[in-house]
């Protein structure tokens, strides 16, 4: 990523709603998740320049962008986590960036950081019972029981975190974001670590939670996207270089083709 420059084209799916927003998902259910013009400066260093869109209620959307697109640096603006140097960001109509909204998003968010937060000295089930209390969930049992239905870490659950494989210690940070059953989910590459097995199990998950849930999940593996989101939103360099659904994607290509293509356009602009 270099230093700022002007604004370039968006490519867009040609549908467009009322809002002025490049993506608005279905027009018939409401925005939960929205970014708007967020960049972030680090110095002369432009790690987001203007990333703006929409994802509305029970829509998976991938977000998708190679390495060091700045998919993290965009999620953990959504989540309060980091401070954007302009722009603004909603989910559920709360400002993460102010400190009383963000308590009140908390109850309603889960965020899966790229390396969750784990005590690796606890097991599972302390872990679970830990983040139950803290949250001050009612009948907090039954809300470990679902969440260790849905993530299969029953066979774990009494086992040190610090001696799960990698793609057990993902499954359990997945169950503590989805703890306080959250309306809005953002999960930053939840397959990372992951067998084959795992990630066919993560994929009926997630879609059988986009159902009613917001699901923002990045990713840089095309499958993924093909597999189980609904919209895509892609990012390269720090820009979003298009919105809209996986048919417009591909339009009359591959998924892979149009990935090689935006993410080679955008970087020769960037060496013009």
């Amino acid at each position: 990523m270099a230093k700022a420059k002007d604004k370039e084209p968006l490519e867009q799916s040609e549908s467009k709603g009322e809002s002025d927003h490049p993506f608005r998902g279905e027009r018939d259910r409401p925005v939960t998740i929205r970014a708007e013009g967020i960049s972030k400066l680090y110095g002369e260093f432009v790690a987001l320049q203007d990333v703006s869109f929409d994802v509305s209620k029970g829509t998976v959307v991938a977000f998708l962008g190679p390495n060091g697109a700045g998919k993290s640096t965009t999620m953990r603006i959504l989540t309060g986590f980091l401070s954007a140097t302009s722009g603004r960001a909603q989910v559920l109509g709360l400002d993460p960036s102010d400190e009383q909204q963000r308590i009140q998003l908390a109850r309603k968010l889960g965020y899966l950081p790229e390396s969750g937060p784990l005590y690796r000295d606890m097991t599972p089930m302390e872990s679970l019972q830990f983040f139950g209390e803290l949250r001050q969930l009612d009948q907090v049992q039954r809300h470990i029981d679902r969440v260790v239905e849905q993530c299969a870490i029953g066979e774990v659950l009494h086992k040190p975190i610090e001696k799960l494989s990698k793609g057990y210690r993902q499954r359990v940070g997945m169950a503590q974001a989805m703890l306080h059953d959250p309306d809005v989910l953002i999960l930053d590459e939840p397959a990372s670590g992951l067998d084959p097995l795992q990630i066919r199990e993560l994929r009926k998950l997630i879609r059988e939670l986009g159902q009613e849930k917001t699901i923002l999940l990045s990713t840089h593996i095309l499958q993924e996207v093909e597999a189980i989101a609904d919209e895509v939103v892609m990012i390269v360099d720090g820009r979003i270089v298009f919105t809209g659904s996986k048919d417009e994607l591909a339009k009359d290509k591959t998924l892979e083709d149009r990935f090689y293509e935006l993410t080679d356009a955008k970087l020769a602009k960037e060496v013009a």
